[in-house]
């Protein structure tokens, strides 16, 4: 049985494993451009950041469907709880899926039938994460997010993703107010392969109430200390840092030296299909390559449901915690 854990930093469009990718294509007549599942997996590899998007968004041309965007949501929860995830805040990309002309209302119920019966099914609660992509306009989002309006019964917060650099925090100012007005929470990409003053802005002008990334804020004393002092949650994701080259070898990843600087710090997949691997696998990746003790994954655990967006629900939160107390190594 695995350590209980929250998952907060989830692409779901990043769980298209290889072989659900091919399943998909064959049920929609969608042609790959790789001859099968061992060829498409060995493209994933990825010198940075925008040679994973640039595969990323190819492979979404598969997801036409409520019921591919089901049994896409389906598969990643049956993985997650297989690794110990008890609650999921899943993040989703809708703007590329509008751009090929599939309706916000096919990607969000078509999620929904997975979400809406994965503690029956699976034993994990869910929240979804709606995404801005940070390299389209900001009309573009103000625009997704009105499109978003008649399913915001089914979405909880929204964030900001995809290639950061250049595309900076303050760009989206005028959507995150829109967001707050409407009551949804708000966290953001930033300090990936942004510079610090990103997550800066992120906190500042977009209000966000967790930060997904946030590696580079260790390049700012001040920062880290504002983080500390304001309890400010980081989603790291370790395996995918090393997959995209943010940190050369695992072993060298700030994660301790930023749990013990006192930041929330929390472990996710990122987009575990072309990372190589999920919540869980991500934990035994630190355990092993960074030596952490039971303590400090304990720590993790607990730090992943106290970040979580499980305000209205704060028994439950209650209970996820006391099994990651409880939990016997």
């Amino acid at each position: 049985m695995p350590l209980p854990k929250a998952e907060l930093h989830l692409h779901i469009e990043g769980t298209l494993e290889p072989e659900l990718a091919f399943a998909l294509a064959r049920r929609n007549g969608v042609q790959l451009p790789y001859a099968d599942e061992d060829a498409l997996r060995e493209a994933y590899r990825f010198e940075d950041l925008q040679s994973f998007l640039d595969l990323y968004y190819a492979l979404m041309a598969v997801l036409l469907t409520e019921r591919d965007f089901e049994d896409l949501a389906d598969a990643y929860l049956a993985r997650a709880a297989a690794q110990g995830v008890r609650h999921a805040e899943i993040f989703f990309d809708p703007q590329a899926h509008l751009a090929r002309g599939v309706p916000m209302g096919t990607v969000v119920e078509g999620l929904w039938r997975a979400l809406g019966n994965s503690e029956a099914r699976h034993g994990v609660s869910t929240r979804l994460i709606m995404c801005f992509l940070r390299d389209e306009s900001a009309e573009s989002a103000l625009a997704t997010l009105d499109a978003a309006k008649p399913h915001l019964d089914r979405i909880t917060g929204i964030g900001l993703d995809s290639a950061e650099v250049g595309h900076p925090p303050v760009k989206f100012r005028e959507v995150y107010e829109a967001a707050a007005a409407l009551g949804l929470r708000r966290v953001a990409h930033a300090g990936e392969e942004g510079p610090p003053e990103y997550i800066t802005e992120a906190l500042d002008v977009l209000g966000v109430e967790r930060v997904d990334h946030g590696l580079r804020c260790m390049e700012d004393p001040a920062l880290v200390e504002r983080l500390v002092r304001e309890r400010v949650p980081l989603t790291l994701c370790p395996l995918s840092n090393v997959r995209l080259r943010a940190v050369d070898v695992l072993a060298e990843h700030p994660l301790p030296a930023m749990l013990d600087a006192g930041l929330m710090c929390t472990v996710n997949s990122d987009d575990p299909a072309y990372f190589g691997g999920y919540a869980g696998d991500n934990f035994d990746a630190v355990r092993r390559d960074l030596h952490l003790s039971e303590d400090r994954l304990r720590e993790l655990a607990r730090n992943s449901f106290l970040a979580s967006f499980l305000d209205d629900d704060e028994e439950r939160r209650a209970r996820y915690l006391a099994e990651v107390e409880a939990y016997v190594f």
